[in-house]
């Protein structure tokens, strides 16, 4: 057994669709680990990026990654992670204390028939 470990080519497309990277990356290498280097890499121009791992999701092949895996446990018989791969990144809107109080506020309103018979 050889001591070369497998290592991916892997891009990440932004929203406005600019590109980070190309870099490689460990097969070992956790979701959460590219998410990491994602935020350090991150342009400094563009506003409204993201301050955690949680606020990013990686979409790779159609299916949103999860931050526990590796990539070696990513791979499917529909992304192989041959040549250059391309993953999509999709960050989740900043929220603030006062709009995360204020959808704790708006509680569905509970409905009652105000049927009457005659």
């Amino acid at each position: 057994m050889s001591g070369v470990q497998e290592q991916f080519e892997i891009k990440f497309r932004l929203p406005d669709g600019t590109d980070i990277g190309p870099k490689r990356y460990p097969a070992a290498s956790t979701v959460a680990t590219l998410k990491e280097s994602i935020i350090a890499q991150w342009p400094k121009d563009k506003d409204k990026g993201p301050r955690t791992v949680n606020d990013l999701k990686l979409i790779n092949a159609g299916k949103i990654l999860e931050n526990n895996r590796t990539l070696s446990e990513c791979k499917s018989p529909i992304c192989d992670f041959s040549g250059l791969t391309t993953m999509h990144i999709v960050v989740r809107a900043p929220t603030s204390d006062k709009q995360s109080n204020k959808v704790r506020a708006k509680k569905p309103k509970d409905f009652r028939c105000g049927c009457s018979i005659m």
